[in-house]
């Protein structure tokens, strides 16, 4: 084939080596390209409305990104190093659908979450077909949210949370592709903003291989739980999210590029008795017992979650084992409706409905008696002591007399 002419149908094996403030993306071979995400994902930079000029921090801008991800396309393989608090929602929706798309024309996608992929970052964490996270990595789910200015009425505010609904939904069926978990589950775990470490998440299908090997990472939150702290990197939490307390706290003064050991000056000790008055100040004056604290504490979230999920399917369970008794959209309701329910429940409600319909039936039957006239018709009088027998020609006369009775009113 002449040299000028392009094969339409070649993979693009061009080297690649983007370099950007907070991401790189660069073609490790002619198959494999590596991406490196640190940092918030954002439509456009930020600007300061009062000076007009770009704020600062670390930024991981739409047009930008989706640019530079047409350059490394090409490659068979795409791995993509993550830490990052997430952003806008729209913008890693938009960001997750393309790689999926590179994944359909046969691109095979891995994540490698560094340090973390919480809120949007866990959204395009989730578009990879392997997810490999470190022990002490973190995962973040949430439901959508929405910053507000100025005022509004119900009609408006209702509008507001249907097209936060709607993102939910979206990110819904992003989460449930890849942890295979029922959207009841995913959706209560948005709901309580779930925070899980990467053992956690490999449990729960958010991610796909544990880096037992791994070296651990520094992860720890100022006192105030505004910022977060990963191998030394300072990433400012968006206005509404917080950390868990469970993630160990540190002086920002102190914190250096190499290592997050400083735990916040506060508390102390007196007498040898504990005088903290949080967890924070317990790290302080007895950091064995605060970390004994956190490990049962792990413990029984690991527990609730797993037995959040076991009373889930024993419920669904349930209903299938009775489900020959009602029909399918009684059923469906019942599990997945926003009245979902318990088979007993179920049960207790089909019981209700045949009762009011009994009900009803016997006062249709009591109106059609006391509309035909059969009350009025007197009983034979019974044969008393001093009363003789009736013979058989006097009891069909007095059939014969209570028929006649009974034709004479309904001819009136």
């Amino acid at each position: 084939m002449p040299k000028y002419f392009k094969n339409p149908f070649a993979r693009n094996t061009a080297n690649v080596n983007i370099q950007r403030d907070f991401y790189t993306m660069a073609t490790v071979n002619g198959d494999e390209a590596e991406i490196v995400m640190y940092g918030e994902i954002v439509e456009q930079q930020p600007i300061d409305w009062w000076s007009g000029e770009p704020i600062e921090g670390q930024y991981i801008i739409e047009s930008e990104f989706l640019k530079d991800l047409k350059a490394v396309e090409g490659a068979k393989t795409i791995n993509i190093r993550m830490n990052s608090l997430g952003g806008d929602a729209g913008v890693s929706i938009l960001i997750h659908n393309r790689l999926r798309e590179l994944a359909a024309k046969g691109t095979s996608l891995v994540c490698i979450v560094d340090g973390i992929a919480m809120s949007g970052g866990s959204l395009i964490m989730c578009a990879c077909d392997t997810v490999r996270v470190n022990p002490s990595s973190l995962v973040m789910i949430h439901k959508c949210w929405t910053l507000l200015f100025g005022g509004y009425n119900a009609d408006e505010l209702r509008q507001v949370a249907d097209k936060n609904e709607a993102w939910d939904k979206a990110q819904i069926a992003i989460y449930t592709r890849k942890c295979k978990l029922s959207e009841t589950i995913v959706t209560h775990m948005m709901a309580d903003t779930t925070y899980m470490t990467g053992k956690e998440a490999v449990e729960k299908g958010f991610a796909d291989e544990l880096l037992d090997d791994a070296e651990p990472l520094d992860i720890a939150a100022s006192a105030d739980g505004r910022h977060l702290f990963v191998r030394g990197r300072e990433l400012h939490l968006t206005s509404g999210m917080f950390l868990p307390d469970n993630i160990p706290t540190v002086d920002p003064a102190k914190a250096d590029e190499t290592n997050i050991t400083q735990p916040a000056t506060t508390g102390g000790q007196e007498g040898g008795k504990l005088m903290a008055k949080n967890l924070e100040e317990l790290r302080t004056e007895n950091p064995e017992l605060a970390d004994t604290l956190m490990t049962e504490a792990k413990a029984a979230v690991s527990t609730q979650a797993g037995t959040a999920v076991e009373a889930e399917r024993k419920r669904i369970e349930e209903i299938d084992s009775i489900s020959a008794l009602y029909d399918d959209e009684t059923v469906k309701e019942a599990k997945y409706g926003k009245t979902a329910c318990t088979a007993q429940e179920l049960a207790f409600r089909a019981a209700q409905t045949a009762a009011k319909k009994g009900k009803e039936t016997l006062g249709n039957m009591d109106e059609d008696f006391k509309a035909s006239g059969a009350g009025d018709v007197k009983a034979a009088p019974a044969a008393g002591e001093d009363d003789k027998p009736l013979t058989p020609e006097q009891r069909m006369a007095a059939g014969r007399a209570d028929a006649k009775k009974i034709q004479n009113k309904e001819d009136k």
